[in-house]
């Protein structure tokens, strides 16, 4: 009777959590499995077709690793960019907070509800609008600048080079990602207690010193959790690269990890190769995805 309760006790969470258990496996785990036996083939369009494997065992890899593409262009753009991407979306976030915190009531709420809608526009949407700024036909930052006379539109195509490309890039996914940071550390800011500012003033700090000796200390897990998250968002950002002008694989010279997985798959019919390109990605992603849960269960000693 005992042994009959224990078992009981033992099998009935997981008889509940089952259900979801197996809409998890069939909707992330089995494509990730998936995603992985095509890295170890030599699938093509013909083999899409036939529905034939052809395993070549870590060819796809090897070549893959072996690629100059891949450590000259495709990787430094992939990594830099999610840097000055998470730079720059936790610095202006911040930034952000920092002035609605010292708003007033309605002017607070009206604010951070145009934040808000800046966060809702679809990063399609958004991405067409940075394009249509920096056209360097009828843009207009390019007519502004011809305007002061320090750009020719007839010599100068910002979306062809390297630098120029990724900088609008960035301020793209910038602008679309740094509401999120701005609402999580304007929530946090809430909760600090007044009295330490008021305090901090006695003693003759300024707004630099408060800033790094209380509100720095008391939000560091906050900043942790935006930091790990902009920087896993950053590092798989898609649309954004592939609907600018060459993003979609015209340039090599622009290709980023996520682009370069489509543009071998879809565009090449390179499918195993695709995926090994994927499955790279995803170890990186995992690789933060464990320091961003790493500094969750750590949170108290933050």
């Amino acid at each position: 009777m005992v042994d009959t309760q224990r078992l009981s006790r033992t099998t009935r969470p997981w008889l509940l959590l089952a259900p979801a258990l197996v809409v998890l496996g069939a909707l992330l785990i089995w494509p990730l499995v998936r995603v992985v036996q095509l890295s170890l083939q030599d699938f093509t369009l013909s083999n899409l077709v036939s529905g034939e494997d052809n395993y070549i065992g870590f060819d796809n890899y090897t070549e893959l690793l072996s690629s100059p593409l891949l450590w000259k262009t495709v990787l430094p753009n992939t990594v830099v960019f999610a840097l000055v991407c998470v730079v720059g979306t936790v610095s202006l976030g911040t930034a952000v907070a920092l002035l609605l915190n010292r708003l007033g009531p309605v002017w607070k709420w009206i604010c951070s509800t145009a934040v808000m809608v800046a966060w809702a526009v679809p990063a399609l949407t958004g991405t067409y609008v940075w394009v249509w700024l920096f056209d360097p036909l009828d843009g207009l930052v390019s007519h502004v600048l011809n305007a002061l006379g320090l750009f020719d539109p007839s010599t100068t195509n910002w979306f062809t080079d390297r630098v120029s490309f990724y900088a609008i890039a960035a301020l793209n996914v910038i602008h679309h990602g740094f509401p999120f940071v701005a609402i999580t550390v304007l929530a946090g800011l809430v909760t600090v207690p007044s009295e330490l500012y008021e305090a901090a003033e006695i003693d003759g700090a300024n707004a630099r010193k408060r800033f790094w000796s209380i509100t720095v200390p008391i939000l560091k897990p906050v900043f942790a959790v935006v930091t790990i998250l902009s920087t896993i968002w950053d590092f798989k950002v898609f649309t954004q690269i592939y609907l600018m002008p060459g993003g979609s694989g015209g340039n090599d010279q622009v290709l980023n990890l996520g682009v370069w997985s489509y543009q071998q798959s879809f565009a090449q019919g390179e499918y195993g190769k695709g995926s090994a390109i994927a499955v790279l990605l995803t170890v990186l992603l995992l690789l933060i995805t464990g320091v961003y849960l790493r500094t969750l269960f750590k949170e108290k000693e933050l």
